[in-house]
């Protein structure tokens, strides 16, 4: 009978022995599998105010780039000052009607936008890829469902807000400012603009400059749905519309995701105002693996926190912590895992990662990555080839990563990841927080004890439990630090939403 000694000796050997791998070569190539889905894109689009499609007051548009392939895919309206004023008076005149609006009548609107968007689901998730370069795959199985799944959620509290605050009757702010960020632009509109809706809200909102297409389509639903006009109202630009959305004086509140730097910014311009404010920011995620945790499993999970999206999430868990004792296992595993991953066209549907939301992004990601091997970082990428055209980068994992390198303390917002190691419970919460952010953070154990210490120890507004990048509109989101404030989804985020009287 083999003793408990022996029983050890085996696990350390087997830890310590090379993980098995499979090698086919180029023996099991994939087929290209293009989607074809026509996702019946305009030439140009114009600004959304007041229920129509109107041409920016000083005629200015800009080309929306396939970062795929480099070509233009269409023109947007730069919206200007007077644009974002017209957009304004507009929502400030259907607020008269849609705040005094019954709730189950709101809610119909808003059920409506759900099953439109779910009517043109395929043809949203294709336009999405092609305009933020996302694989297809993610666009048509998270983005366009989560999307519609927050319009269904919330249009089902539009007529039960009563129960929004127990004990306290709640009133809509009136009109908010609204911007939304490059890497979801349709899901951030949805969570930005469903519960704005169902509290009866009325909404001036700023698509990125990069994605905006999915955002003005939206505004095409919005008419086939039959929402007043004025009550969502879509102006695309730079940060110069941006800041004329969140600084003009009809605005009761404004939401903002993005970077932290640009919600410093508009914290500093709003200082002394009466406005309301949700800022959800930046992160630096860790993703902590203790000895005990299924390891197979966990390796999925870091792949899907990272390079989910291209590591275009805020959320993203780009710091991998690893108990000392299986961190040689869990990397090796890693290696393995991600050699197998496709790099490419993101309209394949074979595609894994996709392409980098621009030029610009690609040149952060670059210099981020030479700074990593140049303080003294372990590089490894797999062999894959890139296209030849469009902004593409292969999938990275840096090990001998120390808390002071750069890539364990920036955001870098593409799919690079940092592992660092640590020895004890205390140790792994010590350099989890060690960071400004504090917007998520995953656990990866076999002890249910051990997840609900750690879920009260990390300073992180959404903690996953033997999971990573899970989402559910009932559930809120958001972060704390520089991570920003406020919540988003359940009946939390309605309350950032109205006043309570």
């Amino acid at each position: 009978m083999a003793t408990l000694t022996d029983k050890k000796r085996a696990k350390t050997q087997s830890i310590g022995r090379p993980a098995a791998e499979l090698i086919f070569g180029d023996l099991w190539a994939f087929d290209p599998a293009p989607e074809t889905a026509d996702p019946k894109l305009k030439a140009r689009y114009d600004l959304f105010i007041g229920g129509k499609f109107v041409a920016p007051a000083a005629g200015k548009y800009f080309d929306s780039i396939n970062p795929a392939n480099e070509t233009k895919l269409a023109e947007i309206a730069h919206a200007g000052v007077a644009d974002v004023d017209a957009a304004f008076v507009a929502a400030q005149k259907a607020f008269v009607t849609w705040g005094k609006m019954p709730g189950k009548e709101r809610a119909k609107h808003i059920y409506r936008i759900a099953r439109l968007l779910q009517d043109r689901a395929r043809e949203f998730a294709v336009a999405e890829t092609m305009d933020g370069g996302k694989p297809i795959k993610e666009s048509r199985d998270f983005d366009v469902p989560m999307a519609a799944a927050h319009f269904f959620y919330h249009a089902g509290w539009a007529d039960k807000l009563d129960y929004v605050a127990p004990g306290r009757k709640v009133a809509p702010l009136g009109v908010v400012g609204q911007v939304i960020p490059w890497n979801f632009p349709l899901l951030m509109m949805a969570w930005k603009l469903a519960p704005a809706l169902a509290m009866g809200n009325c909404v001036v909102i700023k698509p990125a400059e990069t994605t905006s297409i999915t955002a003005l389509k939206l505004g095409e639903i919005l008419q086939d749905a039959g929402l007043p006009a004025g009550v969502v109202n879509i102006v695309s630009g730079f940060g110069d519309t941006g800041a004329a959305v969140m600084n003009h004086p009809i605005a009761a509140k404004v939401a903002f995701t993005g970077s932290t730097e640009v919600g410093k910014i508009i914290m500093r311009s709003l200082a002394g105002t009466e406005k309301k404010m949700t800022m959800e920011l930046g992160g630096k995620a860790a993703n902590i693996i203790f000895d005990d945790a299924p390891l197979d499993q966990a390796v999925e999970g870091i792949v899907n926190g990272i390079f989910f999206n291209q590591g275009h999430v805020c959320c993203a868990g780009s710091r991998l912590l690893v108990q000392e004792s299986v961190a040689d296992q869990v990397l090796a595993k890693l290696k393995q895992r991600i050699k197998v991953l496709r790099v490419g066209d993101p309209l394949d549907k074979n595609t894994d990662l996709g392409a980098i939301n621009s030029k610009e992004q690609l040149g952060t990601i670059q210099r981020l990555v030479a700074a990593g091997v140049k303080e003294g970082a372990t590089l490894f990428q797999p062999e894959c080839k890139l296209p030849a055209k469009g902004y593409y980068f292969r999938p990275t994992v840096f090990s001998d990563v120390a808390m002071s390198h750069r890539i364990a303390r920036e955001e870098i917002f593409g799919p690079v990841l940092s592992v660092l190691t640590f020895r004890t419970l205390e140790e792994a919460v010590e350099k989890a927080n060690n960071t400004a952010y504090g917007l998520s953070a995953g656990v990866w154990t076999d002890k249910g004890s051990r997840i609900l210490k750690m879920s009260t120890e990390l300073k992180a507004g959404v903690v996953w439990a033997n999971t990573y990048n899970k989402f559910d509109p009932t559930s809120p989101f958001g972060g704390y630090k520089e991570s920003g404030f406020g919540r988003e989804g359940g009946r939390q985020g309605l309350l950032d939403y109205c006043k309570l009287i």
